[in-house]
C-alpha cells in the first residue's frame, strides 16, 4: 500500500517543517502533497520553499502565496516576498490550485481552501461570523465537492469521494452523506479555534505541528483498504521564536504568541 503525506500552511516555519519531514521519513511515507500557504508569518520562507520544491510531489497555491507572489509586486511591500526573491515568487504563483487522484477506489480531491476560491472557507468548528471571511463562508458541506471553473472542472467531471484542504490551521475529519472531508491543520502555525487562555497548560497539545497521511493503493479505482491518519509532531518552538526575534519581520510578536499558545 502507498502512503501519501498531506501537509499545509507551513508559513515559513523551517523548524516545524524539518520536524514534520523527519516524522514522514520515519513512517516510510513515499509521497508528499503540500496544500499551500507556504510563506508569510515565520522567518524562513526562502529556505522553506527550497525544501518543499525538493521534497514534495505536488505543491498547491494558497491565498497567502497568491497575495505576495503576484507579478510586479514592488520591493518592500511584503517582507516575505523580499526574502523569497523573484524566482521563488514566480514559482509559487504558478502552482496549481487543485489536484486529484484515485486511492483504493476513492477519488480524492485536494485544494487549499475550497473549490470556489483560495479564501472561501468551510469551518465545521467555528462560523467565522466575526472574521475576515464572514462573507466567504461555505455553509453546506456538499459545496466542497462541487466541480467549479476555479479548479478547472466541469459538470461532466466525476465528483470526488474524499475532499482534503488546509487554510483553517485546525485539523478535523468527518463523514457527510457517504463522503469524507478532512482538514490537515497547519505545519507552521497550528491553532485551536476555541483557545482563548494564554496560560492554559493544555494549549501545548495544540501547538504541535499537524499533518495527515492517506494510505491505500495509489491510482487504483478498485475499492480496497483506505486510511486517513492525523499526526501531531512536537518541535522546538523556541528555535523558531529565536529566528523570528533575530529577524526584522514586522508584527512578529503576533506570530510568536500564536506559536506559544495555539491562539489565533
Amino acid at each position: 500500500m502507498d502512503k501519501i503525506a498531506i501537509i499545509s500552511d507551513v508559513h515559513g516555519n523551517l523548524t516545524a517543517l524539518n520536524a514534520v519531514l523527519a516524522d514522514i521519513d520515519l513512517k516510510g511515507i513515499n509521497k508528499i502533497y503540500c496544500l499551500g500557504d507556504s510563506v508569510i508569518k515565520c522567518a524562513n520562507p526562502d529556505k522553506v520553499i527550497d525544501i518543499l520544491r525538493d521534497r514534495c510531489d505536488v505543491i498547491l497555491k494558497g491565498n497567502c502565496d497568491d497575495i505576495i507572489c503576484k507579478p510586479n509586486v514592488e520591493y518592500g511591500r511584503f517582507w516575505s516576498r523580499d526574502i523569497l526573491g523573484e524566482e521563488r515568487a514566480s514559482f509559487l504563483y504558478s502552482c496549481p490550485v487543485c489536484v486529484e487522484f484515485y486511492l483504493s477506489g476513492h477519488l480524492v480531491r485536494l485544494f487549499h481552501a475550497s473549490p470556489f476560491s483560495l479564501e472561501h472557507v468551510f469551518n465545521p468548528m467555528y462560523d467565522n461570523a466575526d472574521s475576515l471571511y464572514h462573507n466567504l463562508v461555505i455553509k453546506n458541506p456538499e459545496d466542497l465537492f462541487k466541480n467549479t471553473e476555479f479548479i478547472g472542472k466541469t459538470k461532466s467531471d466525476p465528483i470526488p469521494d474524499v475532499v482534503g484542504y488546509g487554510h483553517l490551521h485546525t485539523p478535523n475529519l468527518f463523514r457527510f452523506k457517504n463522503k469524507t472531508i478532512f482538514n490537515v491543520g497547519s505545519v507552521g502555525v497550528p491553532i485551536e479555534m476555541m483557545n482563548d487562555n494564554e496560560n492554559d497548560e493544555t494549549n501545548r497539545f495544540s501547538t504541535m505541528a499537524s499533518y495527515m497521511y492517506l494510505e491505500g493503493n495509489f491510482n487504483s479505482k478498485k475499492l480496497s483498504s483506505f486510511n486517513i491518519t492525523l499526526v501531531r509532531v512536537p518541535y522546538i518552538i523556541d528555535n523558531e521564536i529565536k529566528a523570528l526575534e533575530n529577524s526584522n519581520m514586522p508584527n512578529k510578536e503576533m506570530i510568536i504568541k500564536s506559536l506559544k499558545t495555539a491562539i489565533h
